[in-house]
């Protein structure tokens, strides 16, 4: 069996270590709480709790907003194969 993935339009943001991405994050895609980890200060993480349990998200990856308003990581490479940006 075979089947295509629906398009869809999706919000997203690419984790920086700054607080612009902090309220991009908060305000634009609902990330809440925000949970940044500094165990080691040179490459903060990002933790994103979902139904799968807490995933990671390093210096620029892609968090993206699903259709049902679930949030999730992606590596870049994954994320240009996938989508293609509208503006």
């Amino acid at each position: 069996m075979r089947a295509k993935k629906k398009p869809a339009i999706i919000e997203y943001e690419v984790f920086q270590d700054t607080i612009t991405c902090f309220h991009a994050l908060q305000d634009k895609l609902g990330l809440d709480p925000l949970r940044v980890s500094y165990h080691d200060p040179d490459h903060p993480i990002l933790k994103i709790e979902t139904l799968q349990g807490t995933m990671t998200a390093n210096v620029g990856d892609f968090i993206i907003k699903g259709v049902c308003g679930e949030l999730y990581s992606c590596k870049p490479d994954i994320f240009k194969k996938n989508y293609d940006l509208l503006d």
